[in-house]
Formats: C-alpha cells, sequence, structure tokens
C-alpha cells in the first residue's frame, strides 16, 4: 500500500505504470474547472466517479470510496475514511488519478504558459499565486476556488 501524497512524482509515474499491467481493468474519470464552478467540488468529484466507473471494461461489482459518501453507482460499496491509506486498491486509484492529474498540467503548462502549472501542478503555491497576479486567470482555473476566487475582476 502507497500513499500517492507520501510517493515522489515518478515513484507514482512507475507505480501506476504497474498498476496498469496488473489490474483487471482501471479507468479514470474527470470533471472540467467550469462544471466544478457550477455545481461544487464534491458533486464534481462524483461525476468523474461515476464517468471512471461508466469506462470500465469489466464491470465492477462492489466499489470502495476514499472519504466519507458514495456517488450513486449501479452496484454496491462503501465509502472508506483515509481508505487510501488503509485500502490497496483506493491505493492504487489515487495513484492513478494523481499521475493522470500530473500528465494532464504538464499538457496545461504548454497550452497556458507563465502559470508554471507543470512545476507546482496547479497547487496555489506563492509562484502561481504570483502568476495569476501578473497574468489573470485561464479557462482552466476554477472560479471558486478562494485562491482563485480573489483574483477575479
Amino acid at each position: 500500500m502507497a500513499d500517492s501524497k507520501k510517493l515522489s512524482a515518478n515513484q507514482r509515474k512507475i507505480i501506476a505504470g504497474q498498476i496498469k499491467e496488473r489490474a483487471i481493468c482501471w479507468a479514470i474519470g474527470r470533471a472540467e474547472a467550469s462544471e466544478i464552478d457550477h455545481i461544487n467540488i464534491l458533486q464534481a468529484t462524483f461525476i468523474a466517479m461515476q464517468r471512471a466507473f461508466s469506462l470500465l471494461e469489466v464491470p465492477a461489482d462492489y466499489v470502495m470510496i476514499d472519504g466519507n459518501c458514495l456517488p450513486k453507482l449501479n452496484c454496491p460499496g462503501e465509502a472508506v475514511i483515509k481508505g487510501d491509506q488503509l485500502i490497496p486498491e483506493i491505493s492504487a486509484a489515487s495513484i492513478l488519478a494523481k499521475v493522470a492529474r500530473d500528465e494532464e498540467m504538464l499538457i496545461l503548462d504548454r497550452l497556458y504558459p507563465g502559470y508554471g502549472l507543470a512545476q507546482h501542478k496547479g497547487y496555489p503555491t506563492q509562484q502561481h499565486l504570483s502568476s495569476l497576479q501578473q497574468i489573470g486567470i485561464s479557462s482552466q482555473h476554477r472560479k471558486s476556488f478562494a485562491p482563485v476566487k480573489k483574483f477575479l475582476l
């Protein structure tokens, strides 16, 4: 079991490759920044989970989610608080999600230069906040996120 937050980006990438090779199936679901702004982060997270669930090549018969509540899915499951630290399958899902997000940030860094997304991966570091102040927000920034909200005109 590996907590994705305690692994380096390179370690996550190696482990993600191993997970993809060994898993019966896996899928990544995502929600757009505009969806998060429109329906809130929790509901957008549920939508991303539902999207991933619908993409599975082998139907799941039980799901385990890191957190305290489940999205609506067509199978039974349970929410496990700190599940990414306790349940190997949840840890694996967390690693896959983080690697996918980091890869997306590399693409967004090329599409939206000046924000340093490849370095800070979208987290509100001092560098990112300074870039927001200098060049403003992009269409990829969540306007409902407090550190971004203060830069809205």
